[in-house]
């Protein structure tokens, strides 16, 4: 690259400031187009016997898979504190 370019073009285009707005936008469009068809399809209820129609609401799995992703990444935070090693550990 030539001496002339500032840091600020020298990022990769996913890390420049001037996309950051655009780049949330793409990310709700998708969010959104995904979501769509949830509001358009007849659920079934896995568990309709026991009384159960919590999973044949619309846009169950999207938070449901949203919830447990996120209990996934507290549970391995606090697996980490339980596994812990000191950084010495090794020159005992």
């Amino acid at each position: 690259m030539s001496k002339n370019t500032s840091p600020e073009k020298q990022k990769h285009w996913l890390y420049r400031e001037e996309n950051r707005r655009t780049l949330w936008i793409i990310q709700f469009a998708i969010l959104f187009i995904a979501i769509l068809p949830e509001f358009f399809m007849h659920h079934h209820a896995s568990f309709e016997a026991q009384g159960i129609h919590l999973d044949a609401s619309s846009t169950f799995y999207a938070w449901y898979g949203f919830a447990t992703c996120a209990a996934m990444v507290l549970g391995a935070k606090l697996l980490g504190y339980v596994l812990k090693r000191k950084d010495d550990y090794y020159d005992d």
